[in-house]
Formats: structure tokens, C-alpha cells, sequence
């Protein structure tokens, strides 16, 4: 049997397998959080609704066997068992067929959460998460040395949501051609942090930069991954050094956390001890022993399947109709992934109030503001810092002032939740401005936001600039929805 070890690669095995399992730890906890109001027996797009639908091989999920929302907390809080478990190292020190177990179980767990989440789990990093995950269950254990044809595989990886990324941008906006697009997208992005405002108000020349920096990121480094050492090494600093640029400008879940953990896999153990003399070892007592046949068998099997699959995700790039996050597979494993190819020029926000009035349409109504976690609402409040935590909830309503496709049903049964008192989905909200009553009536109006200039936060506080657009959806009370007959 051939060598087929890569002893030299132990500090970035030991990188990989700890982030990958803090990143599980925190998708289970979204899940428990967020789930059962969002897709739960009475979620906005309840789980059930969609099993009904799908057959196992469209939507892999052990909750093909009957879901409930106890038997998501029962999946969910053994995900975050097993993730604990390999994130302190004990999963690494165990034989190495359990080791193996341990990441199947995470990655079969998390994969029946996605393919029943429907919308709120259509981003690209679940695929991400469930591809990263998949290759790490043939990582191997500390006993034996990390498997070269799995680090090679997360450099794939990792060169397909670079290059994917870059391709898309160079294919799409224009301003990413003419070296504008920075001028928006601080602005504009999803969810914008705290340090977004002065990421924004940069001099235009850095974003001219900035742009520069993401095309050589994304089109240039990722072949590095695949060249001699030292080369592989640099291509993978420089492009984790232009993902915390990301982590810092914005928040992404853990679309840029993942792509650094596959970018690691370029990263040489002699070139770290080179820079870090005194960094020790991760291997045990500093030897491996002998890969055993039948691991070596399975590794060179995955390897023949991730070629093979990789067919789909290439001709996708070189496609001028190129998919911007796809997948070929229900499993999810060898996807296409790609990010931002359109940049929004304005940033407009749907803005969720309610009233305790009987008569919502007279001048002297009072309404109140639904708060969110992380999307922006009181222009005062500063952008919170919330990734690698997802909120799901939040995400979406991004998308709907772009495309009011993004909202349907599940946006309706939102207001209808409110108007209940839903206590699960009131604790997606950061307050609930209805604590001893509902409102007896909803409404919904779209606000145009704009960061603040210098001169307007210093006067006033505010980080953001709001102005009414339109009323997006006129005052609705519960009677509208029994006459539609949602529920």
C-alpha cells in the first residue's frame, strides 16, 4: 500500500478539526434557539409540511422517520454533545474507527436539520459546513498521520469558494469591474457590524483597493494552494488575512470562519514552527503510527467519489451561466459556492410595527416598533457584532425590500405569529414592545437607510439615516388571516 500520509500537516489537522467542531457546536445552538419556531410543528415553514413532500433521497434526514420538536432538541443537543467532545480533543484520543463515528454523527445530524429547514437553511455556508464536515470524518485520529489526499481535498475546497466567489463577482456587477462596488456594499451587506460605518466611510481610493484585494484574493492566491511549499503556504496566509478582513467588516455566520479553517489546509507544519519555535506538537508523543490498510482504502475511495462529483461544480465555473451556491447532491458534499455577484446600490429595510388601536387608519393611532437582533431598525442603535451566530430570521428579511418572492407565506404566518403573542417567535426578537397584550393590529413599511456622515453621528448619535418609502403591507389584525385561513 502507498504512502499516502502528510506527517507535515499535523498543526493544520489539529486547526481544522478544533474550528470545525466550535463551528457545529454553535450550528446546533442556532437550531435549538431558532428551529422550532422557524420551521418547527408550527413554524413559519413547518418542517413537516415539507417531508410530507419530499422523499428520503431528495432531502436526507433521519426525521423522515417522524419530527417533532422534541426529537429536533433530542438531535440537536447530541450534536452539541458530540461537537464538545471533539472540540476539548477527547474524540481525536479515541480508536480511530469511533473518531470517524464521532464526525459521521455530526455530519448525518446537521445534514437532517438542513435538507427539513427549507428556506432558512438555503445559504450557502450549510452546504459549506455539511462539505467541510464530511471530509473531516476521514481527517484520522492523533495515532495516526493526517491522510494527504483530505488535505489536498480541503484545499479544493477551499479553491472553489474562492474562485467561485471571484468568478461570479468578475462575471456579474459591473461595479466590481470598474472597482466601485466597495463604495456600496458596506452599506448594503446583509448585516452590517460595528466596525461597518468606518469601513464605509473609507477614502474611495481604499476601496479601489479593496476591490483589487478581493479579485487577487479570490482569482490568484487559490492556485497557490496547489503548489510547492513554500508557495502553498503564503497563497493560504494572504487569503486567510483577506477572510478576517471580511470577519471584521461584517457579518457573515460562519461563511469566512469555514473558508479559513479549508484554507489552513495549505498551511505546512515546518513553516509554523519556523515562525513559532516554541509552538508543540499536536501529534501523539511526536510519532504516528502505522495507517491502517482498510483507513488507507476508505481515503483513497472518498478521494475517487470528490473527483468524480467535482465535475459538476467545475463546469458550473467555467459556465457563463454560473451558479452562485449550489449543490449537485442531496448530501451536499462537492458544491459550487459564490457570494455577492450583485451589490446593492440603497439599502432598504422593512420595518415591522404594531398598534393597540381599534382604529389603526386614524391620525391618532400609536405604533410601535418590532426590534431585531442584528437587522437594523432604531437608527440609533450601533450594528451589533453577532457571527459567527447565525440569525436566520434576520438574514431573510434582508432579503425581501430585494425581491418580495424571498418573504411569501412564511413572512405572513410571521405577522400572524405577532399578532398572536407567539412566545417562540417573540424570542427571536431582540424586545417585544407588546409585553402584556398583542397588538390588535400589523403593519409593515419600507424605510430607506443610509449610513450616517460624520458630521450627522456626531450631532446626533445615530448610525444610520432613515426615510419612509411606502407602506409595504397596510394594517392587518387577525380577522384578515382567519378569512385567508392561515394558520
Amino acid at each position: 500500500m502507498p504512502d499516502l500520509t502528510a506527517p507535515d500537516y499535523t498543526i493544520a489537522r489539529f486547526i481544522i478539526e478544533r474550528g470545525l467542531a466550535l463551528i457545529y457546536l454553535i450550528a446546533f445552538v442556532v437550531a435549538i434557539r431558532q428551529f422550532p419556531a422557524l420551521c418547527g410543528e408550527r413554524g413559519l415553514q413547518p418542517a413537516p409540511r415539507l417531508l410530507a413532500r419530499a422523499r428520503f433521497l431528495d432531502a436526507p434526514s433521519v426525521f423522515h422517520w417522524g419530527y417533532s420538536d422534541r426529537r429536533l432538541a433530542v438531535v440537536s443537543w447530541t450534536g452539541v454533545a458530540i461537537a464538545t467532545l471533539l472540540l476539548f480533543g477527547l474524540g481525536q484520543v479515541a480508536p480511530l474507527g469511533l473518531t470517524m463515528l464521532a464526525w459521521f454523527g455530526l455530519w448525518v445530524l446537521y445534514q437532517s436539520i438542513v435538507n427539513v429547514g427549507g428556506t432558512f437553511y438555503g445559504f450557502g455556508w450549510e452546504s459549506l459546513l455539511l462539505e467541510a464536515g464530511f471530509l473531516a470524518i476521514f481527517l484520522g485520529n492523533a495515532e495516526v498521520a493526517p491522510p494527504w489526499l483530505i488535505v489536498v481535498a480541503f484545499r479544493w475546497l477551499a479553491f472553489r469558494v474562492e474562485f467561485g466567489a471571484g468568478l461570479i463577482k468578475l462575471r456579474g456587477d459591473r461595479c466590481w469591474r470598474d472597482l466601485t462596488c466597495m463604495d456600496f456594499h458596506h452599506e448594503t451587506q446583509p448585516m452590517p457590524n460595528p466596525l461597518s460605518w468606518f469601513f464605509h466611510h473609507l477614502p474611495r481610493r481604499l476601496h479601489r483597493v479593496e476591490v483589487l484585494g478581493n479579485f487577487v484574493a479570490q482569482l490568484i492566491l487559490p492556485f497557490g494552494l496547489f503548489l510547492p511549499q513554500p508557495i502553498a503556504t503564503v497563497a493560504a496566509v494572504l487569503m486567510i488575512g483577506t477572510q478576517l478582513y471580511l470577519v471584521i467588516s461584517g457579518n457573515y455566520a460562519w461563511l469566512n470562519w469555514l473558508t479559513i479553517l479549508a484554507a489552513v489546509a495549505g498551511i505546512a507544519d515546518p513553516l509554523v514552527k519556523a515562525v513559532l519555535p516554541l509552538l508543540p506538537s499536536p501529534s501523539a508523543g511526536g510519532g504516528f503510527s502505522p495507517t491502517p490498510g482498510w483507513f488507507t482504502v476508505v481515503v483513497l475511495a472518498v478521494a475517487a467519489v470528490i473527483a468524480v462529483l467535482s465535475w459538476w461544480p467545475v463546469h458550473n465555473m467555467a459556465s457563463p451561466r454560473q451558479a452562485m451556491n449550489a449543490s449537485f447532491n442531496p448530501f451536499h458534499v462537492v458544491n459550487t459556492y459564490g457570494a455577492f455577484g450583485t451589490v446593492g446600490r440603497k439599502r432598504y429595510e422593512i420595518i415591522i410595527e404594531g398598534t393597540s388601536s381599534a382604529e389603526p387608519t386614524v391620525a391618532g393611532a400609536t405604533w410601535a416598533e418590532y426590534e431585531f437582533k442584528g437587522k437594523p431598525g432604531d437608527p440609533r442603535r450601533m450594528p451589533p457584532q453577532v457571527a459567527p451566530y447565525h440569525l436566520r430570521l434576520d438574514w431573510l428579511l434582508w432579503f425581501i425590500p430585494l425581491s418580495p418572492s424571498y418573504g411569501g407565506e412564511w413572512f405572513l404566518r410571521f405577522l400572524l405569529r405577532l399578532l398572536e403573542g407567539d412566545a417562540a417567535t417573540l424570542r427571536l426578537l431582540r424586545a417585544n414592545p407588546f409585553p402584556t397584550a398583542p397588538p390588535r393590529f400589523i403593519r409593515v413599511r419600507m424605510f430607506h437607510y443610509r449610513f450616517s456622515t460624520s458630521a450627522e453621528r456626531r450631532a446626533t448619535g445615530a448610525w444610520w439615516v432613515r426615510t419612509p418609502v411606502s407602506e409595504y403591507i397596510p394594517p392587518v389584525g387577525l380577522e384578515h388571516f382567519v378569512e385567508r385561513g392561515d394558520g
